[in-house]
């Protein structure tokens, strides 16, 4: 039994040590997470990478864990309508931030655009995001789901539901939910984040080991994350 899933029932989570050895794996290769993303227009399901990658599927809720997060910012000279166009600059710590064109890194501080009133409604021309690197129920291998910027304080809420009581984002089963809402006259989806379950002690151990190496590989993925339509 120690290449399955112990218990499937109760150590949801719990997977074979050696498939927790990314970095051994995927020493010398092109790092690409599947990755999961919020639908437009208001829309209640998440396309989910399927079998077919030309075939995603759809689901209105899912379990995951979150292994590891951090901020993202990008910036689009001209609005963002969708497609696999990389920001203009781009940052994965929301320290720095690197121009597409000539390569050269500015602090976001600094940044003009980072400022509110630079972008449209008083808002800033910067998005901020937060990127959640997740481990769903039944998966060995972790996927992307980006926080849109009309999600953060839904998510801010959440994070500190947990801190309160003394949990890490990565000591519980998050579950994963959508709900439409409305600015503007424009309606869109907005992420909504619960708590479900605390992990068990076996499968805590193995999350830990992925959360560590998760944490070492974020930096080092070489592909820019386009942003995605929030409307």
């Amino acid at each position: 039994m120690s290449n399955e899933i112990v218990k499937k029932d109760e150590n949801l989570f719990v997977a074979n040590a050696d498939a927790l050895d990314l970095q051994d794996e995927l020493a010398g290769l092109s790092i690409k997470f599947d990755k999961i993303k919020v639908p437009s227009g208001g829309s209640l399901a998440f396309e989910v990478p399927g079998e077919n990658p030309d075939e995603p599927e759809f689901q209105k809720e899912f379990k995951a864990v979150i292994l590891y997060q951090h901020p993202m910012l990008s910036y689009y000279k001209e609005k963002y309508t969708g497609g696999n166009e990389a920001p203009d600059c781009s940052s994965l710590d929301g320290i720095n931030g690197v121009e597409k064109e000539t390569g050269c890194v500015q602090a976001c501080k600094d940044c003009p655009f980072a400022k509110f009133g630079s972008g449209e409604n008083g808002g800033k021309a910067c998005k901020t995001r937060r990127r959640l690197f997740i481990l769903r129920e039944g998966e060995v291998f972790p996927s992307i789901f980006s926080v849109p910027t009309t999600s953060l304080k839904e998510y801010s809420t959440y994070v500190f539901s947990l801190i309160k009581k003394s949990k890490k984002l990565n000591q519980v089963v998050t579950k994963f939910s959508l709900k439409k809402s409305n600015s503007n006259g424009i309606t869109y989806s907005k992420v909504v984040l619960a708590y479900d379950r605390d992990l068990n002690e076996a499968e805590q151990e193995n999350i830990n080991k992925m959360s560590e190496q998760v944490k070492a590989l974020a930096y080092t993925m070489n592909e820019p994350e386009q942003a995605e339509s929030e409307e």
